[in-house]
């Protein structure tokens, strides 16, 4: 079996595992539950666990290093998670020294968001592309930046916080504690809160028709399927995430002109009918030679693009060590 590494990708509910090799082959992978009400104990000894799962299925095969994508800040050259809203119960803990103790091999701490979009650069929609934007359309927006082959990590490694650039100065108020943020004008949530607004304020639709008559039940998907009905609050409503998507995206443009947008997650699956007004937003708003060059393409790793991702992070670090060894 050839060298390896295994990534995993710990998100607030779920916890992924690959093994994945020098040559991107992907050689197992595992998904659970994370065990967050447990406490911090119980979720460090949840990704120890599946690490040496990973591990026992791929004798015979050297181990690189572990790579392991967390929602929030990372302090990557000190191991430390420094904000995550997603997993306050980590905030300031060793956790990469605190692995590499109990598993005795080197572990790497990134951005889950960073790690997906190395992911897709590595092994999936972006192969072979050196300037990307992965984006992605969800409870939030996400995403990560790629520049020149590399993930762009900033001066403190905040950078790629694409979801809470201001779009409206006045706008609503966003879970970071600003107001207008892209993520709280364009997200899915923002859509369902939208929707649900105009509904408790006496419109006249048919959304509470997909959503069981219970004004807590709308959601996106629900907007979506009265909008595929004709509804025509449900088709102003995406309307208008449409417009604040087209904005935020020409601003992604116009400040990294990349050559490709990677677009992913749940809202994106509403395809055309949100796209469609988007783009003609981002062509109005966009530098012209920018958004000719640039291409937009959906992403190929769906839920393992973030522990197939720091995968590659280990592999990565693996090499520079290599590297800085030799020089």
């Amino acid at each position: 079996m050839p060298e390896y590494s295994i990534g995993v990708d710990l998100g607030g509910t779920n916890l992924r595992a690959a093994a994945v090799s020098r040559e991107g082959a992907v050689l197992e992978k595992i998904s659970g539950k994370t065990q967050l009400s447990e406490g911090r104990d119980a979720v460090i000894t949840d990704i120890v666990d599946a690490i040496i799962a990973m591990r026992d299925r791929c004798p015979g095969g050297r181990l690189a290093g572990v790579g392991i994508g967390v929602p929030g800040f990372i302090e990557i050259d000190k191991g430390f998670v420094v904000g995550s809203n997603n997993l306050p119960e980590l905030e300031g803990f060793p956790v990469r020294d605190e692995i590499e103790h109990r598993l005795g091999t080197h572990v790497i701490l990134e951005n889950d968001a960073n790690a997906a979009a190395l992911g897709e650069k590595w092994i999936g929609a972006g192969r072979d592309v050196n300037d990307l934007v992965l984006l992605t359309l969800g409870t939030g927006i996400g995403g990560g930046i790629i520049s020149k082959g590399r993930v762009l990590h900033g001066f403190v490694g905040m950078a790629g916080e694409i979801g809470h650039m201001t779009i409206a100065e006045e706008g609503p108020l966003c879970r970071c504690g600003n107001r207008g943020c892209w993520e709280a004008l364009a997200s899915g949530t923002a859509l369902a809160k939208a929707a649900r607004k105009r509904i408790e304020a006496g419109a006249d639709t048919t959304i509470l028709d997909f959503a069981e008559g219970k004004i807590d039940r709308v959601t996106a998907q629900t907007v979506q399927s009265a909008a595929e009905q004709g509804d025509p609050l449900a088709n102003e409503m995406i309307l208008k995430t449409a417009y604040y998507l087209g904005v935020g995206v020409a601003n992604l443009i116009n400040i990294f002109n990349p050559e490709m947008i990677v677009i992913g997650g749940g809202l994106s699956n509403m395809g055309e009918r949100l796209f469609k007004p988007a783009h003609k937003v981002v062509e109005e708003r966009a530098f012209n030679r920018s958004y000719r060059t640039v291409r937009f393409v959906k992403a190929d790793l769906g839920r393992n693009s973030g522990a197939l991702g720091a995968g590659a992070f280990a592999l990565d670090e693996m090499k520079r060590q290599f590297r800085e060894s030799r020089a």
